[in-house]
């Protein structure tokens, strides 16, 4: 096996789908057809994507895909999509599928997200794939150059943004009643990383796994049982981006939205030492914004995870029930402060007692279906990749900071790169092993 750069893994991608199909916009004249969807992973997070985007009226899912056969192949995925066909491998999918397909999610390892969504935007396809969208900065910036290109439909996997808690979080910052905001801290109890040696063996490869093909573009390694596949992933440098790839964009989506961020002009992360295997278990990520309107002008962002927590007084972080907020985010404005609790209601503290603040009580809206209207030309997707990409590259710049601790990263967004550290460059891409 070989390694290629990614503009020739562009050219082998593109060859495996290089013919085109009339948008869906053209399709969603007629209102009795439905709209054909395929999945590429539908173990884990896949599953629910899968079932969240056929539960919209007008989905018919006609392709699942999953290298493991023991998922895609269940008696309860026979039973509930029964018009689809079952591949392993999503090239095969498009090759046979082709044409009769509208829209593709992928809820893959996120070494995989950008060949397989690449491929399907190839096709002409809408795309909905889970955060933190793409493994690499040049990735993302790829991604959002073809979907403007081919003007697709697209959505970045982050459920929680329609969420009526962190929508009224986005509009109690908006309303001014905190004045502007200097200072965010961010975190997640979560430890997506692994801080001992690299891992030795190798066992047997399930009969229902395609090993070569859940590697995909990533270098060979052996399998072993429960450190990569289904669920481990997550923890090393090859397929995952941590703790801030996982809960990280969750998180961090709503300052992003409620400030109108765009992407961080530097980081330094403080962790342990690199080892070019696994992603540190705990880390705190020092971040720099251009101000925005929302914000002071020395305004700073800070994320934490692992065993770390805010530097700030505990009781800042305790919640209406007495217990500590495991996750999430805490705004501190200039006429007060705001705990937005994983998932939860946001609290709202003032500095000045005697003055009122109401909570607006938004409803949920579903994330899913959002991504399908968008398809029919009603509405748009609120997290597409235009939306996701500043998001993608500053979690992307702290992942990339660990690999350099405690050395500030000064990035450059037009320019696509850290200017005062040339080697942290070789990080913002990769290269692809061909299959």
């Amino acid at each position: 096996m070989n390694n290629v750069t990614r503009r020739n893994f562009v050219k082998t991608s593109a060859a495996v789908s290089s013919f085109m199909i009339l948008p869906s916009h053209v399709w969603a004249d007629s209102p009795n057809e439905k709209l054909c969807t395929a999945h590429i992973g539908i173990g884990g997070k896949g599953r629910s994507d899968t079932s969240s985007i056929a539960s919209h009226p007008h989905v018919q899912v006609i392709g699942l895909c999953d290298v493991d056969t023991a998922l895609s192949k269940s008696e309860a995925a026979l039973q509930k999509y029964s018009s689809a066909q079952f591949f392993q491998d999503y090239r095969e999918m498009f090759s046979e599928l082709g044409d009769k397909i509208d829209a593709v999610s992928v809820s893959t390892p996120d070494h995989t997200h950008y060949p397989a969504t690449l491929a399907a935007m190839e096709m002409g396809k809408h795309a909905y794939t889970q955060k933190p969208l793409t493994h690499t900065i040049e990735e993302g910036r790829h991604l959002l150059q073809i979907a403007n290109e081919r003007k697709l439909v697209t959505q970045m996997g982050i459920q929680n943004h329609g969420s009526g808690a962190y929508r009224s979080a986005t509009e109690i910052i908006q309303s001014g009643v905190l004045g502007k905001i200097r200072k965010v801290h961010a975190w997640s109890n979560k430890n997506w990383g692994f801080d001992g040696a690299p891992y030795q063996g190798e066992d047997p490869i399930p009969a229902s796994l395609d090993w070569n093909l859940w590697l995909g573009t990533a270098p060979v390694r052996p399998y072993l049982g429960k450190k990569y596949h289904p669920k481990n992933w997550r923890r090393i440098i090859d397929f995952g981006c941590g703790t801030l790839g996982d809960m990280g964009v969750h998180i961090i989506d709503t300052p992003f939205r409620a400030l109108e961020l765009q992407a961080a002009t530097d980081a330094e992360t403080t962790c342990r030492a690199p080892n070019g295997f696994s992603h540190p278990e705990s880390n705190i990520v020092n971040y720099g914004f251009a101000p925005t309107k929302y914000t002071t002008d020395d305004f700073r962002f800070t994320w934490y995870d692992g065993q770390n927590r805010p530097d700030v007084d505990y009781a800042e972080l305790t919640l209406e029930n007495g217990k500590i907020a495991l996750q999430g985010s805490l705004f501190i404005g200039e006429h007060g402060r705001m705990l937005l609790p994983h998932c939860s209601t946001p609290i709202v503290r003032l500095n000045d007692a005697n003055a009122k603040s109401e909570t607006p009580v938004l409803k949920t809206l579903n994330h899913y279906h959002e991504f399908i209207d968008a398809i029919e030309g009603k509405g748009q997707a609120s997290a597409d990749f235009a939306y996701a990409t500043p998001i993608m590259e500053s979690l992307h710049l702290g992942v990339i900071a660990a690999k350099f601790p405690k050395q500030k990263l000064v990035w450059d967004a037009k320019a696509v790169k850290v200017t005062n550290l040339p080697e942290a460059n070789e990080f913002i891409r990769k290269e692809y092993r061909t299959l």
